[in-house]
This record gives C-alpha cells, sequence and structure tokens, in this order.
C-alpha cells in the first residue's frame, strides 16, 4: 500500500490542529507534499481495474479460452478481493478518525 495518502493525511491533521490551537496555518503546499484526494482516488481506481481485470479473465477462462488457466484465474480473483477488502478497511479507519475528530470538544 502506498504510503504517501498516510503521510498527507497525517500532516493536514497536523495542520489542522494548529489552526485549532491558534496558530496560523501554512499557506502554501511543500512541494513534496500530495494531495490525499488524488491518493484516494488513485487506490479506488487501483481496485475497480484489478476487480474488472479479474472478471474479465474469469469470463474468458468460462468460454473456454485456451490461453486463460483456472489457477491464474484464481490469483486474480483473490487478488481482488483482498484489494477490496483492503480499500473497505481503510474506508473504515477514515470514517472512525472522522468521527472521532468530530466528536472531540474544542
Amino acid at each position: 500500500m502506498d504510503t504517501r495518502g498516510i503521510d498527507q493525511m497525517l500532516s493536514e491533521l497536523r495542520a489542522t490542529s494548529q489552526v485549532a490551537a491558534g496558530k496560523p496555518a501554512q499557506a502554501a503546499r511543500n512541494a513534496g507534499e500530495v494531495d490525499f484526494g488524488q491518493v484516494l482516488q488513485s487506490a479506488i481506481a487501483d481496485v475497480s481495474s484489478a476487480q474488472a481485470q479479474a472478471r474479465e479473465m474469469a469470463q474468458n477462462f468460462s468460454a473456454g479460452d485456451p490461453n486463460v488457466n483456472l489457477q491464474d484465474v484464481m490469483v486474480n480473483l483473490q487478488k481482488a478481493s483482498l484489494s477490496f477488502q483492503q480499500m473497505v478497511q481503510v474506508r473504515n479507519k477514515l470514517v472512525t478518525a472522522y468521527q472521532d475528530i468530530m466528536n472531540m470538544s474544542v
């Protein structure tokens, strides 16, 4: 998993805590930082791509394509399943973090 998104989230949380403490936030982003939304969108696109590839390979196998074997189909289906489960866990963690932040007293 790409940790750039996690680093971005931490930097945004730090900036938010500085604003909450009354310190001025940085006006410009550092050149090395990436947009958290873009990282999340890219991860979702990767999961979707893996699922589409596994679905296509399974359809080709069931249609009798001689270039596709069962082992590759099963491996791709498991990869797609694991990537989806990982994305769901990341979503759950983000929702929990958001709820924790929203429940904080200021």
